[in-house]
């Protein structure tokens, strides 16, 4: 709107000049050109210094929000003059990007403040010589001349109006990208039966997944038939392709070949939020929101207080919600920043435990970031409450899965081995007896 009124306040201007002075039709044409190059070299140029000034500001929120959340931490090993040394430094880079900005706005207002005065010079002497003619009133020289003397300030607002324009359409453009992109799930709308899965037999047939279009493979032909109620440890090096698994079970990215199949159900074939609801997982990063305990763990109120309380015993957390002053109206803030890496662990586990209906839980490498204490905790918890489900564990600790029935060991994205612990062990040339041994196990 605000472009549109000063792009016709210009052309109002211009033809009030011309209309009073119509010799001022002789020289409008050089000056738009000089004028259009000056706009077209200012937009282009503006524009990029902005996307730089921006991507520069970013790192400074960052690191700022960084040092607020490990204060702490920054306090206790005494490197707080490191930190406020980092944040200088990127305050300078800000500004070394933010200085051309300036510059450029300079080298704008000259070249308008030079395309002004020459339309308020050229309205000036064609108001003269046309006056000398006879042909001019006293009040059209007025006039013209008055309207000439405001050109600047309203060339200046078309130019910048033309810029902010442009990053405007910069920002439609990528709300139109996110528009399009593809709603994941639209291809399956079937619903499962009530009681599916009622067992938990799970078969990959020659699963490939990449991330995306143009980059590799990251599960490769993976086979494997895990029967119901198998307790299996996934295992593998970094990359191997462990949690990728996870995210192709989920359909949280979709197959590029081959399928899954849940008690004879092809998952990509099932309406998203109907297989996300019937699968259980404790994911390696707990997650939790603002807000009470008792929210965090049924969120949609589906669970009595009594079952609640059950879910927490059996993850040996009803002890510590007790001592809390709210207990489950307790307020868990962002993150769950006031409970402990393991606390908020078991309170994934006792979200878990209230879905208990699901035949199927995994486990993305829960207790890699616990201590001892928890993961003895989590274990117990697992072997005893979700003995009647198949249980997918991928392990980042290997002795937290040598009771599994079975292992499945992973290897650029393919299944390299899949049996008993104790077979695998008994192969001195395996991937897993390796692993073991770099573990100190064996």
């Amino acid at each position: 709107m605000q472009f549109t009124r000063t792009l016709l306040s210009s052309l109002e201007i211009i033809f009030a000049i011309i209309w009073a002075t119509p010799f001022f039709l002789i020289i409008l044409v050089p000056l738009t050109g000089f004028y259009t190059y000056v706009l077209k070299y200012y937009v282009a140029t503006s524009r990029q210094l902005k996307r730089l000034e921006s991507a520069s500001r970013s790192p400074i929120y960052s690191h700022f929000q960084e040092s607020i959340q490990g204060a702490s931490s920054i306090r206790a090993y005494r490197v707080a003059d490191l930190f406020i040394q980092e944040s200088q430094n990127r305050v300078d880079e800000n500004l070394s990007t933010y200085y051309p900005s300036l510059v450029a706005n300079r080298w704008l207002a000259v070249r308008l403040e030079f395309v002004g005065n020459l339309i308020v010079f050229f309205a000036a002497l064609f108001a003269a010589i046309m006056r000398d003619y006879g042909s001019l009133s006293a009040g059209l020289v007025g006039l013209s001349v008055s309207y000439a003397l405001n050109i600047t300030q309203t060339l200046n607002w078309a130019v910048r109006m033309t810029s902010e324009l442009e990053t405007n359409i910069v920002a439609v453009e990528r709300i139109k990208e996110y528009a399009e992109l593809p709603i994941e799930g639209q291809k399956s709308h079937r619903v499962p039966p009530e009681s599916w899965p009622s067992q938990g037999d799970i078969k990959i047939n020659c699963a490939s997944l990449r991330y995306r279009d143009g980059l590799d493979l990251v599960l490769r032909d993976l086979n494997a038939h895990i029967k119901p109620k198998e307790k299996i440890g996934i295992v593998g090096r970094t990359g191997a392709g462990k949690s990728s698994l996870t995210l192709a079970l989920f359909r949280i990215v979709e197959l590029s070949g081959g399928n899954i199949e849940i008690d004879q159900e092809d998952v990509s074939t099932i309406e998203l939020s109907e297989l996300r609801s019937k699968l259980t997982i404790v994911p390696q990063d707990p997650v939790l929101f603002t807000g009470t305990l008792r929210m965090n763990l049924d969120p949609f109120d589906q669970f009595s207080d009594k079952e609640i309380w059950t879910a927490l015993e059996n993850s040996h957390l009803s002890s510590f919600v007790s001592s809390l002053q709210d207990e489950l109206n307790y307020a868990i803030s962002e993150g769950g920043e006031n409970l402990s890496v393991g606390q908020r662990q078991l309170l994934c586990l006792a979200r878990a435990l209230l879905k208990r209906k699901t035949q199927i839980l995994i486990l993305d490498e829960a207790a890699a970031a616990v201590d001892v204490e928890t993961d003895a905790l989590l274990q117990k918890t697992i072997r005893e409450s979700f003995k009647h489900c198949t249980v997918l564990t991928i392990a980042h600790r290997l002795n937290t899965v040598m009771d599994s029935d079975r292992m499945l060991v992973m290897d650029h994205g393919k299944a390299v081995e899949f049996d008993t612990p104790q077979n695998l062990l008994s192969d001195k040339n395996s991937l897993f007896y390796a692993m073991a041994r770099d573990a100190g196990i064996v």
